[in-house]
């Protein structure tokens, strides 16, 4: 599996920590940067993900910024993205399993390295459901 990964300053040890730990553990990342605590743009870094996302070069995204707000914000205006910022592992599994999520954001700046790892299993292992939740899904794009 490959995953498409970014960050901003605020979450640049945390993406090199996830990186890692689950590389360890087989999951291939397109690393799409920032990687140090000098002041980026984090919008640069969510639409580079999400382009990766949709093109099909990574099973799903994950975006790292200090409030994962940001970071949030900037993937949900492409269409086709579906981003839930989690900050619980049982977040991570709902945003999966209900709203069929295609990119999670992590708020690296309230959550531990170990937290962050551990939300990131729980979306892995999580599965869509369908059923109710095709339809409201459905009706989350404005087009």
């Amino acid at each position: 599996m490959k995953v498409a990964i970014g960050c901003d300053h605020a979450g640049y040890e945390l993406k090199d920590f996830l990186i890692e730990s689950l590389t360890a553990e087989g999951i291939e990342f397109k690393d799409h940067g920032t990687n140090g605590p000098a002041s980026v743009d984090y919008p640069d870094f969510g639409h580079a993900v999400c382009e990766d996302v949709l093109a099909g070069k990574g099973a799903f995204g994950i975006l790292i910024c200090g409030s994962a707000n940001g970071m949030t914000m900037t993937a949900n205006k492409h269409e086709g993205i579906r981003c839930g910022l989690c900050w619980l592992p049982e977040i991570a599994s709902l945003t999966k399993q209900h709203n069929n999520a295609n990119v999670i954001a992590l708020p690296a700046r309230f959550i531990t390295k170990e937290e962050g790892l551990e939300i990131v299993k729980a979306y892995m292992s999580a599965e869509y459901e369908g059923g109710r939740h095709q339809r409201r899904v459905d009706k989350i794009a404005c087009s």
